[in-house]
C-alpha cells in the first residue's frame, strides 16, 4: 500500500529529482549490472515497476519490461548521462533531491512491516559504500537508523514507531503516515490498558494475601480466647477486616469509628499479627 501511493506522486517534470529517485533504485540491492552493460532492476511490485518505467521515460531512457516467474523486470542500457545523475557528493543536493533519492531507495528495495505485528522498516544496499552515504543522509534529517549486513545486503532500518511514521511522512506517503499512526495510537492505548489492569491486579493480589495473614492472625488469636484482652482499637479493626476481607486498607480506616489513614491501618494490624505469633 505503501509503495502503490508513492507511485503516484507526480514529480515527473523535476527533472533533477526524478534523477535522484532513479539513484535511489540503482543503489538498492535488487538492481543488477548484466553483460554489455545493461542494467537490471526486478521487483513482484507491479506499481513499482510502473513507477520505474515513468522514471525512465521521462529521462528520454530506452528500456523494456519482461516477466522472471513472478517477477517484473525492466531492464536499460547504462550511459555516460546516467553515471552523471549519480553524485558521491550528495551534499550538492538540495533538500527536495535528498528525500527523492531516499524514496527511489525505499521503493528500490525497502518494506515495511505491518505495524500491527510489530514496527519495522528497512531499505537494502548492495555496497556499503552506497549504505553509509544514504544512512549520513538520513542521519541529516534525524532518523537513527541501525546499520546490519545480511545475507551479501547492507540493510539499514528502524524498529521505533515514531521514526517510521516520520521517515514515511520524508518520502511522500502521507496516507501511509495517517494509517501508520491510527495503528500506533491504538496499539499503544492498549498498552497502557493491559499495564494498568496488570498494576490493578498485582496491587488487589498484594491485598488479597496481606487480607489472608491478617485473618489467619485474628482467627488464632480468637481461638486462643486472647481477643478480649485486646485494646480495643485493636478489636475494632480486626472485626472490621474479618467483615471486609477485600477491601484496601483505606477503606478500612474509613469504616473505623474514628477514622484514620492507610498507615494507622497498618500498624494496628501489624500489631496483631505480632500478638497472634506471640
Amino acid at each position: 500500500d505503501t509503495k502503490k501511493e508513492l507511485s503516484t506522486i507526480n514529480n515527473y517534470t523535476k527533472i533533477e529529482q526524478i534523477k535522484q529517485e532513479l539513484c535511489g533504485y540503482l543503489i538498492s540491492c535488487n538492481t543488477t549490472t548484466e553483460k554489455k552493460g545493461i542494467i537490471r532492476y526486478a521487483t513482484e511490485n507491479e506499481y513499482n515497476i510502473n513507477r520505474f518505467s515513468k522514471i525512465l521515460k521521462n529521462l528520454n531512457i530506452d528500456f523494456s519490461i519482461e516477466m522472471d516467474g513472478k517477477n517484473f523486470a525492466i531492464k536499460f542500457k547504462g550511459n555516460e548521462n546516467l553515471k552523471k545523475y549519480y553524485q558521491n557528493n550528495y551534499s550538492e543536493l538540495t533538500e527536495e533531491e535528498k528525500k527523492a533519492l531516499i524514496r527511489g531507495a525505499f521503493m528500490g528495495s525497502g518494506s515495511i512491516n505491518n505495524p500491527n505485528n510489530k514496527y519495522h522498516l528497512e531499505m537494502s544496499f548492495t555496497t556499503e559504500i552506497d549504505a553509509k552515504q544514504i544512512l549520513e543522509i538520513l542521519r541529516s534529517f534525524g532518523f537513527n537508523f541501525k546499520t546490519m549486513y545480511n545475507q551479501k545486503k547492507y540493510l539499514l532500518y528502524l524498529k521505533e514507531g515514531e521514526e517510521i511514521s516520520g521517515f514515511l511522512a520524508l518520502i511522500g506517503a502521507n496516507s501511509a503516515v495517517l494509517k501508520f499512526e491510527d495503528i500506533r495510537v491504538q496499539r499503544e492505548m492498549r498498552g497502557k490498558v493491559n499495564r494498568l489492569v496488570n498494576c490493578k491486579s498485582a496491587n488487589l493480589n498484594k491485598t488479597i494475601n496481606a487480607s489472608i495473614e491478617q485473618i489467619e492472625a485474628i482467627k488464632k488469636i480468637q481461638s486462643n480466647k486472647k481477643f478480649e484482652k485486646m485494646d480495643e482499637e485493636l478489636k475494632e479493626i480486626a472485626l472490621l477486616r474479618l467483615e471486609n476481607p477485600d477491601i484496601s486498607l483505606l477503606e478500612l480506616g474509613k469504616k473505623l469509628s474514628k477514622p484514620i489513614g492507610k498507615s494507622g491501618v497498618n500498624y494496628r494490624l501489624k500489631r496483631i499479627i505480632q500478638l497472634s505469633k506471640e
